[in-house]
């Protein structure tokens, strides 16, 4: 005979709350829903809302309960199959409850492993983009990956990328344009990278160069020799210096404060007056707008500080405003304003970052300190434990060099050389 004790019919009928045995460890459990309202203006309710199955076991000793589903959803039948394939894998040493977690896992895990490289690539950009110091960061990587990356892996699962989809992305733009290549090849590296992370893929990161796309690809370096930025020969800066005391305006202003201090465009353009200290004849850059991500002290020459009294003319009453301020009220020059000016010089060869570069070659051939010079750029020490002793920002040594730098920049053209500083002796 048939072990199960319930019917379809008392299923149906049962309205009091408890636990209803069918046999062999399915339960029919009925909540206080079932129950018939005591006030007559009360809605009624839906028996089946309030009835779901229970398997109870036994495992390891311990008393465990699985709920199978609802009533509404599950019938008797079902719920007896259901029920059924519980006691199978029980007999195969098998917890139902834990088999039915795993499966819940593993289907997760196969969700996610479904994520696209574009979903994939937007919660990348969102997880970093408030750690980036650049706010139109985020906006870059968005287009680049779009423009490149997109047409041939944006809907593929990251988990499904391999090498032969990043080489087809990076051929066609490798030898035209290199650079662009390797943004490009970075972000994806950094992209899947992230999805390993989460667990949304495995192996190998195809986008890799070391080791992997480097025996694939040739190097950039040998594809095209790395283009610099314009710069003056160090020896006809002071002619330069000369023309540009004849432009007026607040571009040639900060050109000249820009050549002076030795310092980025970007430093420049967002320098306002709560970084200049007159007294101290110090501009402080803050470590959001240097390129190392570290405070910066520029010792200001009295060249540079000259170039601050004609700026003060131009000084707002707001005591955090712009040395030189743009066209718009509240901002600062355009990244393009010296640029434009060196055209209208008619020397659109050169570039405002450029002049880096000549104060870099006239303190190499005028036999300057390398390290005061190098720390006037603020470049960051490439050698580990030299940057582990010099822990100071050698700024009184960097004074003269700069004061020296001033005073060949305003020789007359054609005056003989500067004597170079000498170090120190050493004990």
């Amino acid at each position: 005979m048939p072990s199960e004790k319930l019917s379809p019919a008392q299923v149906m009928k049962i309205r009091t709350p408890g636990m209803y045995g069918d046999g062999r460890g399915l339960w029919l459990h009925v909540g206080p829903g079932a129950e018939p309202p005591k006030d007559s203006k009360q809605p009624k309710p839906k028996p089946d809302d309030a009835k779901s199955w229970i398997f109870r076991y036994m495992v390891a000793g311990r008393a465990r309960e699985m709920g199978l589903g609802p009533l509404h959803t599950i019938s008797l039948s079902e719920a007896r199959k259901r029920a059924q394939a519980a006691r199978h894998l029980l007999l195969d040493g098998i917890d139902p409850i834990e088999q039915k977690r795993d499966d819940r896992r593993m289907r997760a895990i196969e969700a996610a492993k479904a994520i696209t490289f574009a979903a994939c690539a937007a919660k990348y950009i969102a997880a970093h983009k408030a750690g980036w110091r650049n706010t139109k960061h985020a906006a870059q990587w968005t287009a680049t990956l779009a423009t490149y990356a997109y047409p041939t892996i944006g809907e593929l699962a990251v988990a499904a990328i391999e090498t032969g989809h990043i080489t087809k992305i990076l051929e066609p733009i490798w030898s035209q344009k290199p650079e662009t290549a390797g943004r490009v090849r970075g972000r994806i590296e950094a992209v899947l990278d992230y999805a390993t992370t989460h667990k949304w893929r495995e192996g190998e990161n195809p986008a890799r160069w070391k080791g992997h796309l480097e025996n694939v690809l040739p190097k950039r370096s040998k594809v095209r020799r790395v283009a610099h930025h314009a710069a003056l020969p160090w020896r006809e800066i002071a002619a330069f210096m000369v023309d540009l005391g004849k432009q007026d305006g607040i571009a040639a202003l900060a050109l000249r404060f820009a050549i002076l201090t030795a310092a980025r465009t970007g430093e420049i353009i967002g320098a306002r007056w709560a970084e200049i200290d007159l007294a101290e004849k110090v501009w402080t850059v803050p470590a959001d707008r240097m390129k190392a991500e570290r405070e910066h002290r520029v010792p200001l020459s009295e060249a540079a500080l000259a170039v601050l009294r004609k700026a003060v003319e131009l000084r707002t009453d707001d005591g955090d405003a712009f040395l030189f301020p743009g066209a718009k009220r509240g901002s600062g020059l355009s990244n393009m304003a010296m640029l434009v000016l060196l055209r209208r010089m008619k020397r659109g060869d050169l570039t405002a970052h450029g002049f880096r570069s000549t104060f870099r070659d006239w303190a190499g051939e005028t036999g300057q300190p390398s390290d005061i010079a190098e720390a006037a750029l603020a470049h960051v020490v490439g050698d580990k434990t030299v940057a582990a002793y010099q822990r100071g920002d050698l700024l009184e040594r960097r004074r003269k060099l700069m004061d020296a730098w001033a005073a060949w920049c305003a020789r007359a053209p054609g005056d003989g050389e500067i004597v170079p500083l000498r170090q120190p002796a050493r004990a």
